[in-house]
């Protein structure tokens, strides 16, 4: 895949903790090392609430791609995608309009591995390493690899990257840089962990991605927070709610007291 999956290659090391691979063995997955099951585990006995929630990230992002779809949108772009799964965005995105572009973006050799075997036979999906703090480098992958039509809306995936970069790193810039170029229809869909509701964990799930992470700052953020990253961005209906809140298949399975405690929203550029 050229410059970009050579510098994600260069940087495996499977005794490290990677948080691709702990969101792989919380989706009950079989690509991960002893490493990531054992960081994994910290973090369940924490929230054992964790493993519902990634599900729920992974449902979320499937019915964003539908409600995209339906109103056009035929070119998708997912950073931060992880390992794949069951049922990927390309598949969704595919099953409803088959000439869906799709491009996934990962940082982990793994994950840019196991993409590219799935991807092998499908032309019109690709995945790139890079990453959500290069924007512009990430841009110009995108354009050299001649998938993505700037010109046209386009549609980008965050599914959890966001919630693991601190203020520190500008992480409302970094996204609205990706925006910049994006035409009008295109929209942005971010899913992420806030604590509102469950403060009493922030502080020891913190403290172990830290670790995994090898960095010193807090990159815990509150719904409040997460809204900014939709700045200058028109959010649609229901706007940034509970993920199982987000246009649910059946309205009824979301009744009750909310249990997990990560957001989604999806906006669009109007301009």
């Amino acid at each position: 895949m050229g410059d970009a999956a050579t510098r994600v290659r260069m940087t495996l090391d499977t005794s490290v903790p990677n948080i691709a691979r702990m969101n792989d063995y919380f989706l009950g997955g079989k690509d991960n090392f002893a490493a990531d099951r054992l960081a994994a585990e910290q973090v369940l006995a924490v929230a054992p609430e964790i493993r519902v929630m990634a599900k729920e990230r992974e449902a979320f992002l499937h019915r964003a791609v539908r409600y995209l779809v339906e109103r056009g949108v035929s070119q998708f772009v997912v950073l931060g995608c992880g390992l794949p799964g069951r049922r990927n965005v390309h598949q969704v995105a595919q099953s409803l309009l088959p000439g869906a572009r799709v491009v996934y973006v990962a940082d982990d050799p793994v994950v840019l591995s196991h993409c590219e075997a799935l991807l092998v036979t499908n032309s019109v999906t690709a995945a790139i390493g890079g990453d959500v703090l290069h924007p512009d480098e990430l841009l110009g992958d995108l354009d050299g690899l001649g998938l993505v039509d700037f010109d046209r809306p386009v549609a980008t995936l965050i599914g959890s990257a966001l919630q693991l970069i601190p203020d520190e790193d500008d992480p409302f810039k970094l996204v609205a840089r990706l925006c910049d170029p994006m035409a009008a229809g295109s929209h942005l869909a971010v899913a992420h962990a806030v604590f509102d509701i469950r403060p009493e964990v922030a502080g020891p799930l913190v403290d172990i991605y830290r670790r995994v992470l090898g960095r010193e700052q807090d990159p815990s953020r509150t719904r409040g927070q997460v809204l900014r990253f939709f700045d200058g961005l028109e959010l649609v209906d229901p706007g940034l709610v509970y993920l199982r809140h987000w246009r649910p298949d059946n309205p009824l399975t979301v009744r009750g007291p909310e249990k997990t405690w990560a957001v989604g929203g999806v906006a669009r550029k109007t301009s």
